[in-house]
């Protein structure tokens, strides 16, 4: 016979116990997930909102940072899809953050039909002063793990968001 409570019914026991030291690290594992997302979430806000920057605004941002530091220049109909936007709405969240400095468009040299995003020097600049002392933090903790650790790391945030967009696409 079990020691704990029984389960609430509804919303709030539809978490199952754990009762295993396994399913017990399993559980603090997705809490701190869940955690660092909202921290991350509330970094970005703080960010969006000090620029004055929609929340779409920021995940633009960040998309278009993300691509082209892979040297994989986004066009505004990827944006749009990676957005989950209409491409007349992607065309708007460009057209602000041009607007502000935060992005440039740049023709493609070889198919000048296609028109890349890059960030402007004024979004760089504004990124890297308020982004730069994360990214400090973030390189010292990562020092402390050697590259076998952080393989597992990796590995483990990849999956985790695998499983969340498999998620969203069963869930929509």
């Amino acid at each position: 016979m079990s020691s704990q409570p029984p389960q609430p019914a509804g919303a709030a026991g539809m978490y199952r116990r754990r009762e295993t030291p396994r399913e017990r690290l399993q559980a603090e594992v997705l809490d701190l997930v869940r955690d660092m997302g909202v921290q991350a979430q509330r970094v970005g806000d703080d960010f969006a909102g000090r620029r004055g920057l929609h929340p779409t605004d920021m995940r633009a941002l960040l998309h278009v940072m993300r691509r082209e530091g892979r040297g994989e220049p986004m066009t505004t109909g990827e944006l749009a899809t990676a957005l989950g936007i209409t491409s007349g709405a992607a065309t708007g969240v460009v057209d602000r953050l041009e607007q502000a400095g935060h992005l440039r468009r740049e023709r493609d040299t070889r198919d000048r039909r296609k028109v890349h995003l890059r960030f402007g020097e004024h979004g760089a600049a504004v990124a890297v002063e308020f982004f730069g002392p994360l990214g400090r933090r973030s390189d010292e903790l990562m020092a402390r793990y050697d590259d076998t650790e952080l393989e597992v790391v990796r590995r483990f945030l990849g999956d985790m968001t695998e499983a969340l967009r498999a998620h969203r696409g069963d869930a929509g």
